[in-house]
């Protein structure tokens, strides 16, 4: 039996809920590339960035950050091996260092208004990427495999951290309500990429490590796991806001 597709949201002091059903979340990530939360800002201004790639897990994501730092991630993904692709999203709240640094980067890219895939047909096919910016005066899209323009391998590299980050909140939700057991092996492996600087805004998967560390239910050690992943994430912020 296919579980239902989860909607999470990440904002502090919300708690993580599971849509009614899997319809009412793909007609949400059937929208635009640029989610209409992130459009709805003050500040009207929006990077987007999109990887297919039908060769990995997820197959698609997209991560949308405003210049407020609110940031929304959407995916289609396997929650089982033998199961069928269902749509997920979280929503967060981005550092503001890394904010910053989308929007500068994007600056330096142009806004992405011309081409910035290198070209380079030898280059082995690593996932359609797409870049977006959109504002109130200017709306601009590109694609590309791989670039040679630093500050879209930068946004690349930084986009696809964050990436790793919430895919790890999309399996941690899944695993507490329905295969305990698989926490521990998960969390492992979401402390070694931690550790080596391969995730990005820990901040944004706090509200289920949070209800982790809260279950009585889950062996102490899975609990410590997850307490001292939100610790490296609180570390993370308070650094960045130095």
């Amino acid at each position: 039996m296919t579980k239902p597709a989860l909607w999470i949201r990440s904002f502090p002091l919300c708690r993580w809920r599971t849509v009614a059903t899997a319809a009412l979340v793909a007609a949400v990530i059937s929208g635009p590339a640029v989610p209409q939360q992130a459009l709805n800002s003050t500040s009207g201004a929006a990077v987007t960035f999109t990887l297919d790639f039908p060769e990995s897990v997820p197959t698609h994501y997209s991560i949308a950050v405003d210049t407020s730092g609110h940031a929304s991630y959407e995916c289609t993904a396997k929650v089982e091996e033998n199961s069928e692709e269902q749509p997920y999203r979280a929503e967060f709240n981005l550092s503001a260092i890394s904010r910053d640094r989308i929007f500068e980067w994007a600056k330096q890219a142009k806004y992405f208004s011309g081409k910035i895939d290198s070209g380079n047909q030898k280059l082995a096919f690593t996932g359609g990427k797409t870049l977006s910016y959109q504002d109130g005066q200017r709306s601009f899209t590109a694609r590309y495999n791989y670039s040679s323009l630093e500050p879209v391998r930068q946004l690349t590299a930084l986009f696809q951290n964050m990436a790793g980050t919430l895919d790890y909140g999309r399996k941690l939700t899944y695993y507490h309500r329905y295969q305990k057991l698989a926490l521990d092996e998960e969390l492992k492996r979401m402390e070694t990429q931690a550790r080596n600087n391969e995730l990005s805004e820990i901040q944004g998967v706090a509200p289920v490590l949070q209800e982790i560390v809260e279950d009585t239910s889950v062996i102490n050690v899975v609990r410590a796991r997850a307490k001292a992943l939100i610790q490296m994430g609180k570390g993370g912020m308070e650094s960045h806001q130095r």
